[in-house]
């Protein structure tokens, strides 16, 4: 699995990492043959870093992974969780939480130290207590070796800025903007997180299947002339004898500005695709003709959190 640098870090993470929140039960339940087995293959195919977050499951996904992680040695993989979100209406980011969260995520990930931690889908409260407040003290959480760098997760383009106008930050991660039909995160914040040496990551490369042949979740937000495009992008692909996963999944990872791009199941087959596929050279015109059907819909996306972190 090729590998790139995650900003100013000296981490050098995969271009394509595994996303733990399926074996958190986040889209269908989970056996734990298949939360196990997924993560042993995602190691076996490269996908060396590890992303979870307490809100994933409530705490399904990191217990899971500190089980399947158990015996593995530490310094052949990297783990990234988050905190302050903790349920769909429960965020947390006071100084006091942050310390009893990564102490907890730590126990549950069997580790004694994080490669990455990030503020969770910061959106949904007033964003200038992280720069106040969540960021000192996960500062301090980095001077006592618990984590080594530390970032913030979110949505709307609006947060990128807001933070690091005002503060520094190792790495950030977004979610479903940098896709075949939303490029917002490469065309609007990854140049100026560059000018600010933090690294850029990207996750869902799928925008939470649309872009894949699988059913759609009731709760996704994207307007129906969105999965209309979505949905004749993938027709267009099957006739070619592929896959609109496929195409997705190449087009996120070949970004050489974005550090790394999460994507996340539990089916250990997904996971072998993905690292084949990854491999494999993007089919160029096919993605011309598929680029073709989202332009009428390029960049549409809805808002997520605070009407004001929008």
């Amino acid at each position: 699995m090729q590998t790139r640098r995650l900003g100013q870090t000296d981490l050098q993470v995969p271009i394509l990492s595994f996303g733990a929140s399926s074996l958190g039960a986040e889209f269908r339940s989970v056996t734990l043959d298949e939360a196990l087995g997924s993560v042993r293959v995602a190691l076996d195919c490269g996908l060396k870093l590890i992303d979870t977050s307490p809100f994933y499951g409530r705490g399904m996904s990191e217990v899971l992974l500190g089980i399947a992680l158990k015996g593995v040695p530490r310094d052949s993989y990297q783990l990234c969780t988050k905190l302050g979100r903790y349920d769909h209406s429960h965020f947390d980011f006071s100084a006091k939480r942050v310390a009893e969260s990564i102490d907890v995520s730590l126990h549950r990930l069997g580790t004694d130290h994080l490669d990455i931690i990030l503020c969770h889908d910061i959106e949904f409260v007033p964003m200038q207590q992280i720069v106040d407040e969540t960021l000192p003290a996960l500062r301090k959480i980095q001077k006592a070796g618990k984590a080594r760098y530390l970032g913030f997760s979110g949505y709307p383009m609006k947060i990128f800025k807001f933070i690091l106008d005002q503060t520094s930050v190792d790495c950030a991660l977004s979610y479903n903007q940098y896709t075949l039909q939303n490029t917002r995160f490469a065309d609007e914040i990854v140049p100026y997180l560059r000018t600010k040496n933090v690294g850029a990551m990207n996750a869902g490369p799928f925008s939470a299947r649309l872009l894949t042949n699988a059913p759609l979740p009731a709760w996704l937000k994207e307007p129906e002339s969105v999965k209309a495009a979505a949905r004749a992008a993938a027709a267009l692909c099957a006739s070619r004898g592929s896959d609109i996963a496929k195409l997705a999944l190449q087009f996120s990872i070949a970004h050489p500005d974005i550090a790394t791009t999460v994507a996340g199941s539990a089916n250990p087959q997904n996971i072998r695709n993905w690292a084949k596929w990854a491999s494999e050279p993007i089919d160029r015109q096919l993605l011309a003709e598929v680029q073709a059907i989202f332009a009428p819909v390029k960049n549409i996306g809805h808002k997520e959190g605070l009407p004001e972190n929008n």
